[in-house]
């Protein structure tokens, strides 16, 4: 078991062109803020991502709870868990 209640990392999330925020917890479940903000899409965030899309000339688009960002950071985490405990 981990020492440590939540531990979170702010990142730059190319999928929305914004910084979200990554939380993984003691038992190793996750959430991301970007996930809250950007899969409820309302008019104002589609308006936002179309905005953005446009800018960047490419699709912009929440990858989900479980986007490879939020997965590589708790694997990370994992790993380094591992170490210590050796």
């Amino acid at each position: 078991m981990v020492d440590w209640k939540v531990t979170a990392t702010t990142i730059y999330c190319d999928a929305v062109d914004d910084e979200v925020t990554l939380l993984v917890y003691r038992d190793f479940s996750t959430k991301c803020t970007g996930y809250k903000k950007y899969s409820q899409l309302t008019k104002e965030i589609s308006s936002l991502l179309r905005k953005k899309s446009k800018r960047l000339e490419r699709q912009l688009e929440c990858e989900g709870s479980e986007c490879r960002r939020v997965i590589q950071y708790k694997e990370k985490l994992a790993t380094e868990e591992k170490v210590k405990g050796r």
